[in-house]
């Protein structure tokens, strides 16, 4: 659930739930207790407490607990990175201060173990939500200090390249969105890699390692995850959805669907009025 303090989440789940589908939006996700498992494309995440995972670009991805037992439930942590909050800070501290980048595209998501001083920020952000005198002039100070942690730590160079206007990642969150944005429609690689600046081999290249997909692929995941939400309001309507994120064919929309989400249209449908699965955020 999200919190007073702008860009910060927490959650409590009190039982393993079953794999929702969302997007990862760019965050930060600390696990205090229990355990989680992200899917991106073929890749598997998964982390726990002690744990911090990066998400640096806005992708599909499919999450849930998978280790609540013995009546404690699983707590987590979220905070949104902003790209102009990291470019200010690399502004300021200057390339001096950082290890040195290598420049190639990186997974979007990754997980690494979380340094004592990163655990410590976090954990005295959260005591503001106790605090309200302390926030407005608090939350500044150890939202920057955590990302400071962050791009001084192992997954630094990823965070990094979200602050960086000509950085790689950058070059392909300009193509994520522009796919997301014109979901519905056919499209090819060449055209969206003229629009990212990079030629054709590159654009791929680096697409592959960022998302786990092919610009194909992600293209799929973005209109199965629309037509959910559709299917919400209009559960009935199978088909009809269907045309709407841009399947011609209803069979082959069936069957990717069920593919993704473990279940036909029509019947995921009924699940998710009857309230299945909700409550339950992917990140953090």
């Amino acid at each position: 659930m999200t919190t007073v303090i702008d860009g910060v989440r927490v959650c409590e789940v009190v039982h393993s739930a079953v794999p929702l589908a969302g997007m990862s939006g760019t965050v930060l996700a600390v696990i205090a207790q229990g355990a989680k498992r992200l899917a991106l494309g073929e890749r598997i995440y998964e982390y726990g407490p002690g744990q911090y995972l990066i998400a640096s670009v806005d992708l599909p991805v499919t999450g849930h607990f998978v280790d609540v037992a013995g009546g404690q439930p699983a707590l987590g942590f979220g905070m949104t990175l902003e790209p102009a909050a990291i470019a200010e800070l690399l502004l300021q501290v200057g390339p001096a201060e950082l290890p040195r980048s290598t420049g190639s595209a990186r997974p979007a998501i990754a997980v690494s173990d979380a340094p004592d001083e990163l655990l410590d920020a976090v954990v005295r952000l959260l005591r503001l939500l106790d605090r309200p005198r302390d926030q407005k002039a608090l939350t500044p100070v150890y939202k920057r200090e955590i990302l400071w942690r962050l791009l001084t730590g192992e997954q630094g160079e990823a965070v990094r390249q979200l602050g960086l206007a000509d950085s790689s990642l950058n070059h392909i969150t300009r193509a994520v969105r522009w796919i997301r944005e014109n979901y519905t429609r056919p499209f090819r690689v060449e055209e969206v890699a003229q629009l990212s600046g990079m030629s054709v081999s590159a654009f791929y290249r680096n697409f592959q390692a960022v998302t786990a997909m092919s610009p194909i692929q992600f293209q799929k995941h973005i209109r199965l995850q629309a037509a959910r939400l559709l299917l919400a309001t209009s559960p009935h309507d199978v088909t009809g959805v269907g045309y709407r994120v841009g399947y011609d064919n209803p069979s082959q929309f069936s069957r990717e669907y069920r593919r993704l989400f473990g279940a036909p249209p029509s019947l995921d449908a009924v699940r998710m009025r009857d309230g299945a699965g909700n409550g339950e955020a992917v990140l953090p």
